[in-house]
């Protein structure tokens, strides 16, 4: 198990919203809501008074986090020898581009395209300009 649970390997650490800020509470309300066997659309739904912008980062952040988890937990299993093409079935295979290193559609190994993807993903989340971690930014850059 101490190899499945290798996070350097199989993990990336958690995002994390500062306690004691605007999103933190607002992710404690999605928690709450999600394990309370509420209705989904209910629990997704505006909160009211609440920046649609910040509601929408935590949503995005805490579904990164849940996919994040899943992956860590198959990735072992899908190598490069054993998973060479990063597909949706026999009909649609995925590639890779970035317009940095991969600059045209690029066939890659199912891992290799998903650490890629992952990290895409984190550096987006990372982001000040699209995802501003000050409480109300977003609100002052949609005025």
């Amino acid at each position: 198990l101490k190899q499945v649970f290798n996070k350097d390997k199989t993990f990336r650490p958690k995002r994390k919203f500062e306690p004691g800020t605007q999103r933190f509470e607002l992710h404690k309300r999605t928690q709450a809501s999600l394990n309370s066997g509420v209705d989904l659309k209910a629990a997704v739904q505006l909160p009211s008074g609440e920046d649609q912008n910040d509601w929408v980062a935590v949503h995005v952040v805490d579904f990164f986090n849940r996919i994040n988890l899943i992956y860590g937990t198959i990735c072992e299993f899908c190598t490069d020898r054993t998973c060479p093409v990063m597909s949706g079935g026999p009909r649609y295979e995925y590639r890779w581009q970035d317009d940095m290193k991969y600059k045209k559609p690029t066939a890659l190994p199912a891992p290799q395209y998903m650490n890629l993807l992952m990290d895409w993903i984190e550096m987006q989340i990372n982001n000040e300009d699209i995802f501003p971690t000050s409480v109300g930014k977003c609100k002052e850059e949609a005025l």
